[in-house]
């Protein structure tokens, strides 16, 4: 071969190698990028490790980004990044085996796909022990079994959301004259923490005149969500409620009980706000939400990982006030229960103000424009 094209080759070659190492980070979000893993130069990185791919993460990643700027971690030598864990405990123990390895990393945080997941805490327990602190948010590991996995948890008091959603309802049920019926609740996970205790609370609330009849996992898909919602349609023949649980279900509830033209006659509600649920909302499917902050919850994880990191007890204790007594590490964001306007038969005088706030659609949708949210 003449050298000409010998050289010729050669460039090639070079060319599709660089390009080839230009691929997307499947996976990863960088609040601040150009600081974080090895875009920043002598950096340590902090990893906030979600359960699933949603749009309802998309606000956290938000206050990720706010709380990065809140609290300087780039004047003390720190970045963030948010990862999915891929909707399953087999992929989010892979991550934490991959962290493992990465010098780098001195905090995790994570919301566990599974809270009773041995195999999540046993991962938790070695990052704790190479020196990585480690949290939970918005989903905790069990703290009877495994509270030596993490240090802390910041998120929803799931169990108060879910009494504020069937209360929410059962008002609703009421006033539309509806005294009794099925009802059925659905979810990525039923075996997660806060789904459970979410379901659990929604049960207590509605009362014992509407039947729980299931509770439908759907591994976090969304089709699959409509499909388990279509077939309770067809199985339960007094269905007068239906419930979503995680951010997406809402969505597929709303859409399916369209497709049979049934809005009349089947009460939707659900957790999170995201932006297909606030449209739903607004064309009156979905009737009473309750929205967690996964923006604060962002925001929250930044300042406590940075004081954990620095070993600042000051900031710690303001945090966590009561550490060391029962629920001392859990630090608890805001509820807000969301409905499509002033004529709803949900009430204000229905919740405690000090743990749930009220507003209706178009007030909650300018609380999302001052951060520039489309979800929460």
């Amino acid at each position: 071969m003449p050298v000409f094209w010998t050289a010729r080759l050669a460039t090639l070659v070079l060319l599709i190698v660089s390009l080839a190492g230009c691929g997307s980070d499947t996976g990863t979000s960088r609040p601040n990028s150009g600081q974080s893993g090895k875009g920043g130069e002598g950096k340590k990185r902090i990893v906030f490790l979600i359960n699933t791919p949603d749009p309802y993460w998309e606000a956290n990643r938000q206050g990720l980004v706010e709380g990065a700027k809140m609290y300087d971690l780039d004047g003390v030598g720190l970045t963030i990044e948010q990862e999915s864990g891929g909707g399953s405990t087999e992929k989010q123990v892979d991550k934490l085996r991959q962290y493992a390895t990465q010098d780098d990393i001195v905090a995790v945080a994570i919301s566990p796909w599974d809270f009773d997941s041995l195999a999540i805490a046993d991962e938790l327990r070695k990052l704790q022990k190479k020196g990585v602190k480690v949290i939970t948010v918005d989903n905790d590991m069990n703290p009877e079994k495994y509270g030596d996995s993490r240090s802390f948890y910041i998120g929803t008091d799931n169990l108060v959301g879910g009494r504020a959603l069937g209360t929410g309802l059962k008002a609703v049920l009421e006033g539309k004259g509806v005294k009794a019926g099925q009802y059925a609740q659905f979810v990525g996970n039923t075996e997660s923490d806060n789904a459970r205790k979410r379901m659990d609370g929604v049960k207590e609330a509605i009362g014992d005149a509407y039947e729980e009849v299931t509770r439908e996992p759907d591994g976090g898909e969304a089709k699959d969500c409509a499909v388990n919602v279509a077939n309770v349609l067809q199985n339960y023949n007094d269905i007068v409620c239906l419930v979503g649980i995680w951010a997406y279900n809402a969505p597929a509830i709303a859409d399916v009980v369209k497709k049979n033209k049934l809005e009349d006659k089947i009460v939707v509600g659900c957790f999170d706000a995201g932006e297909l649920s606030i449209a739903a909302m607004a064309d009156k499917r979905i009737d009473v939400m309750v929205v967690q902050n996964p923006f604060d919850m962002g925001v929250q994880t930044v300042r406590l990982l940075k004081a954990m990191v620095q070993n600042d007890e000051t900031e710690i204790k303001e945090m966590f006030p009561n550490q060391g007594q029962p629920g001392g590490d859990v630090y608890t964001t805001g509820l807000r229960v969301v409905v499509p306007d002033e004529n709803s038969p949900v009430k204000k005088e229905l919740f405690d103000p000090a743990t749930v706030e009220y507003m209706t659609l178009p007030v909650f949708r300018e609380w999302l424009s001052k951060f520039n949210l489309k979800s929460s």
